[in-house]
């Protein structure tokens, strides 16, 4: 009998539990790293990637919000924009796309978080805030991984 494969998400640009590279930050080319997954549930019809430092003085501040991403999709390069059908929320930076570790004071910690969804879309639009994204997120989770990185300014 074989047991059942789980999600699995990779980021090479680091060991999971470890230090973000500044590259990946403010304190550097704050582009997104690389990202890949596999062993996604059968039933997946699209993927969403929500980012998010759970340690920051405000609470919860979410980094980067990517949702409909098709089931097809196992990666995301570094640096990655969002095309096609892809969409992307507005971040706790006031923006769209991928703002990087920016802490400020103290050892941050920063999830990545990957959901594996039963539709091909989520019933909101490009540039949704958080709170709507896990709206709709909330009925459509089949599987969830998460992966985390540290970072501390050294300024």
């Amino acid at each position: 009998m074989s047991a059942a494969m789980a999600l699995k998400l990779v980021i090479s640009a680091f060991p999971e539990g470890s230090t973000i590279p500044p590259k990946y930050t403010c304190d550097g080319q704050n582009v997104s790293p690389a990202i890949q997954w596999n062993d996604a549930p059968p039933l997946t019809k699209s993927f969403a990637l929500i980012v998010d430092d759970p340690d920051a003085p405000s609470g919860l501040f979410t980094h980067w919000l990517l949702y409909n991403i098709p089931a097809s999709v196992h990666s995301l390069d570094e640096g990655y924009r969002p095309s096609g059908t892809v969409a992307t929320g507005t971040s706790d930076f006031g923006k769209p796309g991928y703002g990087g570790p920016c802490p400020p004071k103290g050892v941050h910690r920063y999830f990545f978080k990957l959901f594996a969804l039963d539709v091909p879309k989520l019933d909101v639009g490009a540039g949704a805030k958080r709170a709507d994204v896990d709206r709709a997120l909330k009925v459509h989770v089949i599987e969830q991984v998460e992966y985390m990185g540290k970072y501390e300014r050294k300024k």
